[in-house]
């Protein structure tokens, strides 16, 4: 499993993590007890996802050490007033005493609260209750105004991107200010990106699936990534994608089909 370096005090983020957003909060243990049975090292959750409990549960009853399971969650909007009282919250339901990042899931510019957040997250960070702290769903425009006004960079934005939305700008604008880049929504949610006939003929000639092919490619860009399944099978399936290399000839493939095309909201307007 590769991991990449998440911030300047040695703190490593594994690049393949599982995600939980929609699994049900009575699924959740048992998801997260087969993710980590496959080998995965990295969870991401979120207050939103109403699954804190089942997340925690299934990390503390897997015998492994702490310090060898990466634990994402993060601040909803109506918190961004009370962001530490939210992340003892989560704490408590994750039955955790620190997470290893904490992220604003969203800036929620009509609030305008997300600058003050962002201090909160600091004072947590130093407080040893987050390892790490960042930033989802984040515009280069909300990024610098943070950056401006607190003089602390996050140390990974977590956005929607998928081949659909490659999200050139935003990437390069992280890969210059030294943010990583983690995408949710991976695969697409389903929605037929899958069916494309580009990853129908690479999944062929690699002998994967396409979603195999769709994850080697997040791997390949540096991003991390953490694709989410309720099947054993799947989950399985979605970790094995360190043995094979796509050329540049199918990345090439892959980068045609950049749409800028949305599944989930505009972070510009939502919230």
């Amino acid at each position: 499993m590769n991991s990449l370096n998440l911030t300047s005090d040695g703190v490593s983020i594994p690049q393949l993590g599982f995600g939980v957003w929609q699994v049900p909060a009575d699924e959740a243990e048992r998801a997260v007890t087969t993710a980590l049975e496959a080998g995965y090292r990295h969870v991401d959750t979120a207050r939103i996802y109403g699954n804190e409990e089942g997340v925690g549960r299934a990390v503390r009853a897997s015998g492994l050490p702490r310090q060898e399971v990466f634990v994402t969650t993060k601040l909803w909007n109506d918190d961004h007033h009370r962001a530490e009282r939210a992340l003892d919250e989560s704490l408590a339901r994750l039955g955790l005493d620190h997470v290893d990042l904490y992220l604003i899931h969203w800036p929620a510019p009509k609030q305008d609260a997300y600058v003050g957040a962002w201090r909160a997250l600091e004072k947590a960070h130093r407080d040893g209750r987050a390892r790490a702290i960042g930033v989802s769903n984040f515009t280069v425009e909300a990024l610098t105004r943070l950056m401006d006004e607190t003089g602390i960079t996050p140390s990974i934005n977590q956005i929607e991107l998928h081949p659909w939305l490659q999200q050139h700008e935003l990437r390069a604008f992280h890969e210059a200010n030294g943010i990583l880049t983690e995408a949710w929504s991976p695969l697409g949610q389903g929605r037929g990106l899958l069916e494309e006939p580009v990853f129908q003929t690479l999944a062929a000639k690699h002998g994967r699936t396409p979603a195999q092919v769709v994850l080697r490619w997040h791997i390949q860009l540096g991003n991390v990534t953490i694709p989410k399944s309720v099947t054993p099978s799947r989950i399985r399936e979605n970790i094995d994608v360190f043995d094979f290399v796509l050329d540049d000839e199918d990345l090439a493939a892959i980068g045609a089909l950049n749409a800028n095309r949305r599944l989930g909201p505009d972070p510009a307007t939502f919230g």
